[in-house]
């Protein structure tokens, strides 16, 4: 019973019959085929406002490549210590933005805050001796799986915005974010102050796609040129934009993000006092006993370790397509530890 990634799910059957649909013997490469030409207009449509919209393979390269385009080489990017583009990326933004630096803030369940942006930048002199701080990058769901509200990002990026700073937002759980708000997708993003977004699509029944959205369209003036210099310009890239068009059509996207979050939502009220952080996402995070952890692989159920080593702490992540049984079987392991 698999909880270890919702990168390890299937491909959605919306997404499967998109890329089938695209196979089409006679179009144009490079972007000139018909599904690509619609995706600025598609996005543009979903979130109320002009985008301009790019696929790449993977949800690194989205950052890496969203990043480059608000930070100079002498530049740096604040972001979260404990953010995905820190811990797990290998270097790839500071790669792709020619050496910039990022500069590491705290905040509980992995979340910024005005406050702690401002107590991250409060040691920089200013000078030339120093990285000049260029973007922020925040984490829609947090590595804890976290959500920030319309008006916690509102604050969060106007002191930003005062700091002379872009905006940018990992968005691989986007989605689950949604959908636990039930707000609309421009009331996280672009009236709250993010200039970029990796709209992340792979976690959330996705095959090979992800999207850069970039609200400014005059911030995306090197993104074409740094995409295909990164190798993330496919000759067929209508099959990854059909992919993207085919999750935010019909709200396939949010429905998958609904399955998601209904069953980590179970498994939190299951998990009572042993929960780490609320559940507002697809991801549990839970602080079990000595051999708990032990009695629950011996079940059946794969899932991380996460925090310290001996801490205790797991993570648990729902898939979209999580079969109800395997939410079912785990709630009623975790309520029979007692």
């Amino acid at each position: 019973m698999r909880f270890l990634s919702d990168n390890s799910a299937t491909t959605c059957p919306a997404v499967m019959a998109a890329v089938a649909a695209a196979n089409q013997a006679t179009v144009s490469a490079y972007d000139g085929d018909e599904w690509s030409k619609r995706l600025d207009g598609a996005f543009s449509a979903l979130f109320g406002t002009e985008c301009r919209v790019w696929a790449v393979s993977t949800g690194t390269a989205a950052n890496a490549l969203g990043l480059a385009c608000l930070t100079p080489p002498f530049g740096a990017i604040v972001c979260h210590q404990d953010a995905h583009i820190q811990v797990d990326e290998a270097g790839a933004p500071e790669f792709y933005a020619g050496g910039a630096k990022l500069l590491l803030c705290e905040g509980e369940g992995a979340k910024l805050s005005a406050a702690s942006l401002a107590a991250g930048l409060s040691g920089l002199r200013g000078d030339v001796h120093q990285v000049r701080p260029s973007a922020l990058s925040v984490s829609q769901a947090t590595e804890y799986g976290r959500a920030y509200t319309p008006d916690e990002l509102g604050q969060l990026c106007a002191e930003a915005r005062a700091r002379g700073l872009r905006v940018h937002m990992d968005g691989a759980r986007f989605a689950n974010v949604v959908a636990h708000l039930g707000c609309h997708p421009g009331d996280l993003t672009w009236r709250a102050g993010v200039d970029v977004l990796s709209f992340g699509a792979i976690k959330n029944g996705g095959m090979t796609a992800e999207a850069i959205v970039f609200f400014d369209p005059r911030l995306a003036a090197e993104l074409p040129h740094r995409r295909k210099r990164a190798g993330q310009m496919p000759s067929k890239g209508r099959f990854q934009a059909a992919q993207l068009l085919a999750m935010i059509t019909d709200d396939v996207w949010l429905h998958n993000a609904r399955s998601a979050n209904a069953g980590a939502q179970t498994i939190g009220a299951a998990a009572g006092p042993r929960l780490l952080h609320p559940v507002e996402a697809n991801e549990v995070f839970l602080k079990l006993r000595p051999g708990e952890a032990d009695r629950l692989r011996a079940a059946g159920f794969n899932f991380y370790d996460w925090g310290a080593a001996g801490s205790g702490e797991a993570r648990f992540v729902v898939s979209w397509d999580q079969p109800a049984r395997d939410v079912q079987s785990l709630s009623a392991a975790l309520t029979a530890l007692g």
